[in-house]
């Protein structure tokens, strides 16, 4: 009984995690040293799934062109068109309808979404090469969808810097570490629960970063309950849709398992790393702390819900119980 009904460690670690930063953020000199040991864990993490896969599964993940394009799907056309849904109902006030809009224009993560996947036991290269692709192609599709679904005089800009990013941070740790295959690969295979730690310790860094850095700049002082409340609601709402429609929509396109898990957690995510300087360029800075809030709840639960999802597809040895329901 109570090993049914437990919580999970790693959901738990991460609504700690949360706690803390709203209690101690990082401030002052220690915020850019918790940012660094963050970009630090996230490599290490690329490193050691690249060192991890093989050249095969590589090779399917990178050529699977109709997973790619399922998740590019799913993040900008589905999420948009049911935040348009969100925004247009009655007890959403213009500003926060602006946010929900924003939220559901912005494009997917990426260590999360190949951490989770990993955990699950989905396709990892599929996953890296569908979350990457995802948070490139939003540099310019997100402020097109923007402009589109809010409006304004479609000058917005974003430099080259998140693609920079993306190369440096992710794609060179990934192929560097696949590089070091024939050296490694074995050492690494053998030591399975490393794996294991990175994810959840990259995760976990990265909402403590991105939560802490939320709070410093006053989240709680410009924000009430009820505003809270209500954005929390909107938040499960939209990701219970988007994790159903994920999961049942490609089972109906014919993905196996493993690619399902792919789409499913590709394709319901909503970075906050990515989304937060093109609301900053988007936006006038006196509006983008408000703008961007829904982005950041949805930010919390998604990492929850799919912590908990992760591993409970972890720890049966046959199909997800989504997948009996079809």
């Amino acid at each position: 009984m109570w090993a049914r009904f437990r919580p999970d460690p790693f959901v738990v670690g991460l609504l700690l995690t949360v706690g803390i930063a709203s209690v101690l953020p990082a401030r002052g000199w220690a915020a850019p040293v918790v940012a660094f040991v963050a970009d630090a864990a996230i490599v290490f993490l690329f490193f050691l799934h690249g060192a991890k896969l093989s050249r095969a599964a590589i090779v399917r993940g990178v050529t699977h062109w109709r997973l790619h394009l399922t998740v590019l799907a799913m993040t900008f056309a589905v999420f948009p068109l049911l935040g348009l849904a969100l925004a247009a109902l009655p007890a959403i006030d213009p500003d926060l309808a602006t946010g929900v809009l924003f939220l559901s224009a912005a494009p997917s993560t990426v260590q999360s979404s190949v951490a989770f996947t990993a955990i699950a036991g989905g396709n990892v290269a599929g996953a890296v090469c569908a979350a990457a692709l995802s948070n490139l192609l939003g540099v310019v599709v997100t402020p097109l969808l923007v402009t589109a679904l809010i409006g304004g005089d479609g000058g917005a800009h974003v430099s080259g810097a998140a693609a920079v990013t993306i190369a440096l941070q992710l794609v060179a740790p990934f192929a560097i570490g696949h590089a070091m295959r024939p050296w490694i690969g074995a050492w690494i295979e053998g030591r399975k629960r490393l794996v294991s730690y990175a994810d959840r310790g990259a995760i976990l860094m990265v909402v403590y970063a991105a939560f802490g850095a939320a709070v410093v700049e006053g989240l709680w002082q410009r924000t009430g309950p009820g505003e809270i409340a209500l954005i929390l609601g909107l938040s499960v709402v939209l990701l219970l849709v988007v994790l159903v429609m994920s999961w049942v929509g490609s089972g109906w396109l014919g993905f196996a398992r493993e690619d399902r898990i792919v789409v499913q957690f590709c394709g319901s995510k909503k970075s906050l790393a990515a989304g937060v300087p093109i609301a900053g360029v988007l936006f006038p800075a006196a509006t983008v702390g408000f703008i961007i809030l829904p982005l950041m709840v949805f930010h919390q639960v998604q990492l929850i819900a799919c912590a908990w999802l992760a591993r409970r597809y972890a720890s049966r040895m046959g199909p997800p119980p989504a997948q009996k329901a079809d």
